[in-house]
């Protein structure tokens, strides 16, 4: 497993991941166990491992956000079962993420729905969750976008103030230019 996640972290990292056949890998563990038991799973793993790392500076930049009357938002690739509640833990009202098929029970099929929030997947998802506000990026004198990745240049290119966080290497040398 780890040597297969290994594989697929460099694929993200230069650029080639294919969306499609990480899902299938990242997905499939959610098959194996009841709603309720990856939701007690999911509880311990952002208690003993997320919340240690979620920093007041973080947390600073959020509220200000908020303060100021901003739509805030994450917008992650990550499925929204993972990113749920760390977004929550973090006050923000609104997240895109890649979306799980559910069976009727609200067990996961291990199948994605819909457009991933991927790439190119960032800005059709966005631009869909605006349509259902009756709202469009254009409407927004200022539009802020915070990425640590190459993976992220589409919707930094998208909106008035892209924020580079942390960046890799080739985010970097984009920023720089």
């Amino acid at each position: 497993y780890h040597r297969e996640n290994d594989r697929f972290y460099q694929q993200y990292k230069t650029g080639t991941l294919d969306i499609y056949e990480f899902l299938d890998f990242q997905l499939a563990p959610l098959t194996r166990f009841s709603r309720q038991e990856l939701d007690t799973m999911h509880q311990q793993y952002l208690a003993q491992h997320i919340r240690p790392l979620m920093t007041a500076a973080g947390q600073a930049k959020v509220n200000e956000h908020l303060a100021a009357g901003d739509t805030v938002m994450v917008i992650t690739a990550t499925n929204r079962f993972i990113t749920a509640p760390i977004v929550a833990a973090f006050g923000v009202p609104h997240l895109i993420a890649t979306e799980l098929e559910e069976r009727a029970d609200g067990s996961f099929t291990g199948k994605p729905r819909g457009t991933p929030s991927f790439q190119d997947g960032k800005i059709i998802r966005l631009n869909e969750w605006l349509a259902a506000q009756g709202r469009r990026l254009e409407d927004y004198p200022r539009s802020y976008f915070y990425s640590d990745s190459r993976n992220d240049i589409p919707l930094l290119a998208a909106v008035t103030d892209p924020v580079v966080v942390d960046p890799d290497d080739v985010l970097r040398a984009h920023a720089e230019i």
